[in-house]
């Protein structure tokens, strides 16, 4: 009897790591029940059938997340083989952390503190770096855009430059962009963010959107994607990894202006133009050094 047992979950167990587990399961059922009865049968079958489930969920969200490098192209980025954050020579593919195995866009290798050890920890990482990548990506694109607008011929005012703003909304004055009045106050800046932020944020995270429910919570798709983008899987695969690396260098930018604003009292136009203009004369080491001409203003 404990032979046939063993031999049972035996079957049960490589039935349940098969692609057709429902089908395979079925005959080993039949043994269950010959054996024990059906009372004892469901008793027994109850924990093979739940790891079965538990197989087909793990394979079929791997099945979801995972973009198997079929091409030469998603090879680049996705699988064992992808590009890692240092050359062959300085680093080899063999130290980098099992649970780096480039499943997921923007994967190369590198988590220094381990931060990401624990699955949760590597989803929940995953997307406040998504997240506030595209946070990063608006951020870099309204510091610059109202500048470059103002600097060669339209009409924004001192508004343009990023951070006084923020400081015109504080002194209780309202905004001006292309000459038009822009009726909008400090409170109603910070309400207005509160309901269209806090309301994104609240859709994503409970997965409830008016758009569709039963979404991805990263790449949802579907509505929110009306070009139809990412309807072909390998280019959404290769999309997936180009946001991210022009995520990660506009969090860098969106640093990079803090800092100049800082120094330099200007926004990041005019840092350049100056730059341009001057390439000896004004650079970070004439800046560090004093010798430029502007004098700081934060």
């Amino acid at each position: 009897m404990a032979a046939a047992r063993a031999e049972f979950l035996g079957q049960s167990l490589s039935a349940a790591t098969s692609p057709s587990v429902s089908n395979a399961i079925r005959p080993a059922a039949g043994q269950v029940v010959a054996l024990f009865g059906k009372k004892k049968a469901a008793a027994v079958a109850a924990p093979v059938k739940k790891a079965a489930k538990a197989v087909q969920k793990t394979a079929a969200k791997g099945a979801a997340k995972v973009n198997r490098p079929d091409n030469e192209e998603l090879a680049k980025w996705y699988g064992p083989d992808r590009r890692i954050y240092l050359p062959e020579g300085l680093l080899d593919k063999s130290e980098i952390p099992s649970y780096l195995n480039g499943e997921v866009p923007g994967d190369y290798g590198f988590d220094p503190f381990g931060l990401s050890k624990k699955p949760q920890d590597f989803d929940r990482y995953q997307a406040y770096e998504l997240i506030h990548a595209r946070w990063a990506m608006l951020g870099a694109a309204g510091f610059v855009l109202p500048e470059a607008f103002n600097k060669f011929g339209a009409v924004c005012g001192p508004e343009a430059v990023w951070w006084k703003t923020g400081a015109l909304l504080l002194e209780g004055d309202t905004l001006k962009y292309f000459g038009a009045t822009i009726p909008l106050n400090l409170a109603a800046a910070v309400i207005a963010e509160v309901v269209l932020v806090g309301g994104a944020e609240y859709y994503r995270s409970t997965n409830k959107s008016p758009l569709g429910s039963d979404l991805d919570r990263l790449h949802p798709g579907g509505a929110f994607d009306p070009l139809g983008l990412a309807k072909d899987p390998d280019q959404f695969a290769l999309l997936k990894v180009k946001e991210i690396k022009n995520g990660r260098l506009a969090m860098f930018s969106m640093l990079g202006f803090f800092i100049q604003a800082y120094v330099t009292g200007e926004g990041p136009v005019e840092n350049l133009s100056a730059h341009l203009s001057d390439p000896f004369g004004n650079n970070l080491l004439t800046v560090l050094q004093g010798t430029a001409e502007r004098v700081p203003s934060l």
